[in-house]
């Protein structure tokens, strides 16, 4: 399909390609279709389920494939639609245009000549990968045509809003937006009249994301105020999802799917001028833990190959990124088994010692510990993080090439959502207490200067002050970096939903989360504090907000926040004089202080990433003998 592209989101561009007249067939459209199904409608006039697929998921298709139909005659000279045969012209159509490709040259407008569609207003709510999925759409919304982003919902045609599932909260906060969108579309005449408003006409609302597709049917009825509601993996539906709309008809496509990943896509990047990027690598969640609603709207786990992810690595580097957070719902489960061939199904998958998953891996390719030897030694100069990755999937590989490339950010997320085991077994996550904690000592034990952070949910079903207090004493035992704390919220269509009761008052859950957040305040604090007076490689990432004139901010390997005066340094190689740091610098500092949150040094010198490992381990080495 990837080859009809052009034709299919631009049916009057076929009518410039470069084809003979001789090739052109003079069809009526009378004689491709049977007298009986001139009728447009989303009824099933024929028994293959090709055909009636044309019909519902593409109202339009009939008339491109009309189009093309002229363009295109099979073998032999016959069409590839013929009268009473339309039961496979949708294969025929795609098998065929995909083999003749090559001999198309469509005479495409340039961009910078196309009309625009309309501005774009976006919002994201939730995780990095929501961030992620919105630079996707807007990568599709700028071929389609919208290519101007606004930063005021008031002046845009388009406003996308991308939501979260995973708690209430997240839920209720899109819902009071929703609410206000509502209010710019209904009042849009007073809006524009009285000034508060600048759109050329009523916003287009567009909900995405995995809010989209739990509540599609309700957030569409909602009064009317949403136009287009799309799941995770349908965004390259929306241009035509937009286009039902002003046909109206209604603009929904939630369709969970086993392949997309988005892989051929560049995202136009939110922040063009960070040195910071997100990349997902991989989508979906296999695990099915019993308060997770991610499964039933993210879909099944697929990875994008590996040349497609260095291939935009690559560009990030040539547009001055220098760290890049690879993304998924279970990153560290990547699987590229796209080169695969004649292995046994799942053979040699190996998980965290005392680790289960209810779900075996068929085929098993590149894992990620393949993937991150790839890229840390294609871009030397490049810091790689990751998230959120699932503590079953750290083999003893995966934890060697951490420790033994400088370029892999010695950080892990290592969520454990509770200290106990009876919890954990309700939760269904395939480990106890102590198998976390044997994998936690492992981890330090390899790479003894990891950052640990994790998640944590309070009141879960049926959770006890002992277990609750199991999770408090896993906190002090553990020491973490960084933590993610919740009140547990019941989701539907989950698990839990389906067989446990949500008993635990919420004001129970809510003083238990107080409590936890006490001990890991306490825990965390330990953690900054035992950085004071070690040297450590910061990449800057801008002004500090607190002191944007004269202080500048990034973090460290292990993800601390670092605060230093911007003075005028020289560089540790570069013989390029002395000049103030500037955003995406390396810069030495030493830590003078830990306000256990964060912490303050003094800037010693600019340098490269490389360079300061080197000396680091040579003054280890040095030291040690």
């Amino acid at each position: 399909m990837a080859s009809l592209a052009p034709l299919m989101n631009q049916p009057h561009a076929a009518f410039r390609a470069n084809l003979s007249l001789q090739r052109c067939r003079r069809l009526s459209l009378c004689s491709l279709l049977p007298p009986s199904s001139f009728s447009f409608s989303c009824s099933r006039p024929f028994s293959s389920s090709a055909t009636s697929r044309i019909f519902t998921v593409a109202p339009n298709l009939l008339f491109r494939c009309f189009v093309l139909s002229r363009f295109y005659p099979v073998s032999g000279g016959e069409s590839i639609f013929k009268a009473g045969n339309l039961r496979s012209s949708h294969h025929q159509l795609v098998r065929h245009a995909t083999a003749t490709a090559a001999e198309i040259q469509v005479d495409q407008v340039p961009t910078s000549e196309k009309t625009s569609k309309g501005r774009v207003y976006h919002e994201t709510y939730g995780c990095q990968m929501n961030i992620n999925d919105m630079e996707i759409v807007l990568s599709i919304m700028k071929n389609a045509g919208y290519e101007e982003i606004v930063s005021d919902p008031e002046n845009a045609e388009l406003i996308f809003i991308n939501t979260c599932a995973i708690r209430d909260n997240a839920e209720q906060k899109v819902w009071q937006r929703l609410n206000y969108f509502w209010f710019l579309k209904r009042e849009w005449k007073s809006n524009v009249a009285t000034g508060r408003s600048q759109s050329k006409h009523p916003p287009k609302i567009v909900v995405l994301g995995c809010m989209a597709e739990r509540l599609k049917d309700k957030i569409l009825d909602a009064d009317k105020m949403v136009d287009v509601v799309c799941g995770p993996d349908a965004y390259r539906d929306l241009p035509r999802l937009l286009e039902a709309v002003d046909y109206g008809q209604k603009g929904i496509n939630t369709l969970l799917s086993l392949e997309e990943t988005y892989a051929d896509i560049s995202p136009v990047r939110i922040a063009s001028n960070s040195v910071t990027a997100f990349v997902s690598i991989m989508r979906g969640c296999d695990n099915m833990c019993s308060f997770c609603i991610v499964p039933f709207t993210r879909g099944r786990e697929r990875s994008r190959p590996v040349e497609s992810i260095i291939r935009e690595v690559g560009e990030l580097w040539q547009q001055g990124v220098k760290e890049v957070m690879l993304l998924g719902q279970n990153v560290n489960s990547y699987n590229d088994a796209s080169g695969v061939q004649d292995v046994v199904p799942g053979s040699n998958w190996q998980l965290s010692e005392g680790f289960s998953s209810m779900c075996k891996v068929k085929t098993m390719g590149l894992r990620f510990s393949d993937l991150l030897d790839q890229l840390s030694t294609e871009f030397p100069e490049m810091r790689f993080r990751y998230t959120s990755p699932h503590p079953k999937d750290f083999p003893d590989d995966l934890l060697f090439i951490m420790r033994e490339r400088y370029n892999i950010c010695k950080s892990i997320h290592l969520p454990a959502q509770t200290g106990s085991t009876s919890v954990l077994e309700r939760m269904r996550r395939g480990y106890t207490r102590e198998a976390y904690l044997d994998l936690v000592h492992k981890i330090r034990d390899i790479i003894p200067d990891v950052g640990i952070s994790s998640d944590f949910i309070c009141g879960f079903c049926g959770e006890t002050e002992e277990e609750h207090a199991d999770t408090l004493s896993l906190v002090k035992a553990v020491g973490y970096d960084m933590a993610y704390m919740f009140a547990y919220s019941m989701r539907e269509r989950t698990h839990a939903h389906r067989n446990y009761v949500d008993d635990v008052p919420e004001n129970v859950k809510q003083r238990r989360l107080t409590e936890l957040i006490d001990v890991f305040r306490e825990s965390t604090g330990q953690r900054y504090d035992s950085q004071v007076g070690t040297t450590q490689l910061i990449l800057v990432e801008g002004p500090n907000k607190r002191a944007p004139e004269t202080e500048l901010i990034g973090k460290t390997d292990r993800g601390h926040r670092v605060s230093f005066v911007n003075v005028p340094l020289r560089h540790s190689f570069d013989d390029d004089g002395e000049r103030n740091p500037i955003v995406g610098d390396f810069v030495e500092v030493f830590i003078l202080k830990s306000s256990r949150a964060s912490l303050f040094g003094e800037a010693k010198k600019r340098t490269r990433l490389s360079l300061f490992h080197q000396v680091s381990h040579a003054s280890a080495a040095t030291i040690k003998v």
